[in-house]
């Protein structure tokens, strides 16, 4: 598929809303929406979104493809900033195609105006054979000391076999710490956790 005019209409909307966003003496909002054809059948939609008001601003856009014979892909992004300077962002993209294949992949960020932080990935796929798998992951960081973390995957095969495993792990400000770990094997589930305190020193886990 030949993107080149498709692409030359992001650039004219982009063009559009950046020389129409307001400032941060002014407060409002502004959209737009874009679509072009290809010769080949294809066709390319994108359309973008930002404001600017007491509580902050944001801004955003999202670009879907198609080709004409099925197949489809697309990307997003997001910003915000609050008033207080905190931030957040998201980004993803995804494809599907005529064959019944499909995927998409996820992440975003908060970061706090008080030091704290966290951050999130997802993605997925599935095969055209019907086998498929999804990952995810996940931080977070206290403006206090504390963290956490987590982390996991699935699959599944042609056949319906299903797999998978997990961990987690999480340390208080006051130095505790917690760490587990499930995984799925041929259908049997099996799970294990530990905690230690600031030392080192083995200890119950709260239930």
């Amino acid at each position: 598929m030949n993107k080149t005019p498709v692409l030359l209409a992001l650039l004219t909307l982009t063009g559009a809303l950046v020389s129409t966003v307001p400032d941060a003496s002014a407060q409002g909002r502004v959209r737009g929406r874009g679509v072009a054809h290809s010769a080949e059948g294809g066709r390319f939609a994108a359309t973008r979104a930002a404001g600017h008001g007491e509580r902050g601003a944001y801004a955003r856009g999202r670009n879907v493809y198609s080709d004409g014979q099925g197949n489809v892909d697309g990307r997003s992004r997001a910003y915000a900033i609050g008033a207080d300077g905190g931030t957040a962002q998201r980004q993803g993209s995804f494809y599907r195609n005529a064959d019944g294949s499909a995927g998409r992949q996820a992440s975003a960020s908060v970061h706090g105006a008080d030091g704290g932080s966290a951050q999130r990935q997802d993605s997925a796929y599935r095969n055209a054979d019907g086998s498929a798998g999804r990952q995810r992951s996940a931080s977070v960081n206290g403006a206090n000391g504390g963290t956490a973390n987590t982390s996991g995957n699935i699959t599944r095969d042609a056949d319906g076999n299903v797999d998978g495993s997990r961990s987690t792990s999480a340390t208080g400000r006051n130095g505790n710490s917690y760490n587990g770990s499930t995984t799925l094997d041929n259908g049997v589930v099996t799970h294990s956790h530990s905690c230690t305190n600031a030392a080192g020193d083995v200890i119950a886990c709260r239930n």
